[in-house]
């Protein structure tokens, strides 16, 4: 975890940014947000089939989706207006535009669609663990080597670098697929941020759960077993 790591730090400047949208719903900002990683998802699609310098639009709108993603939260804060259906609605349009950016950079052309997928699993796991401590009492948990707004940034960098290595400068590759190789595989700096998503993403994910299970404990005379079903509970559809 990086980026929150400087969250308390970085608590003055976030409320200077809020400031002019004090007057904005909280929930119009969330889905300003979601319209936005939906405008990158569509763009990093159209490479595909046109000229990889759309990556550049591409990483200003994941990162003002991610800036949009803090105002939020922000705003609804600032003006009294924070709720638990508020936070609900954050989460859920944050889940659906990590699916979108995903499936978006998997179809550009310039990542290992099998990569982006396992990379989208470890991301949803991820978030999934912060959610679930929350749901259980211990509260969210923001704790991992990568964070949403780690992996907001590092998209956002990364479709940069691409963007930048299409343009005609000297130094920029002939093939998309010949830019970095090792041990005869040829990748892009993409996949390698996508392959950082998956193993700092099950790291995050399986450290996530093991702190949450440290914290429940157990009860005197509680098992670690799930809780038998009673003898009059229909057994559950599978």
């Amino acid at each position: 975890m990086v980026l929150e790591s400087y969250r308390e730090r970085t608590a003055v400047y976030r409320a200077k940014l809020a400031r002019p949208f004090l007057t904005t719903r909280p929930s119009t900002l969330t889905l300003v947000g979601l319209l936005l990683a939906v405008a990158a998802a569509v763009l990093s699609v159209l490479v595909r089939w046109t000229t990889p310098i759309l990556f550049l639009p591409v990483a200003f709108l994941i990162f003002f989706s991610g800036v949009f993603d803090v105002l939020d939260g922000e705003v609804a804060r600032a003006t009294g207006t924070a709720s638990r259906r508020g936070d609900f609605l954050d989460h859920v349009v944050d889940r659906y535009a990590d699916v979108i950016l995903l499936v978006g950079i998997a179809a550009c052309g310039f990542a290992y669609p099998l990569l982006a997928l396992l990379a989208l699993a470890s991301l949803l796991l991820t978030s999934y663990m912060g959610t679930q401590a929350q749901a259980v009492g211990v509260g969210r948990m923001y704790s991992g080597l990568l964070s949403r707004a780690d992996r907001l940034m590092l998209l956002a960098g990364v479709t940069f670098v691409e963007g930048d290595l299409s343009l005609p400068w000297p130094w920029a590759p002939s093939a998309p697929w010949s830019r970095l190789a090792a041990f005869g595989i040829s990748f892009t700096v993409i996949d390698l941020v996508l392959v950082w998503f998956v193993v700092a993403g099950q790291f995050t994910a399986l450290d996530r759960a093991r702190r949450v299970y440290a914290a429940l404990g157990a009860s005197p005379g509680e098992s670690d077993d799930p809780a038998p079903r009673s003898a009059t509970e229909p057994p559950r559809q599978r």
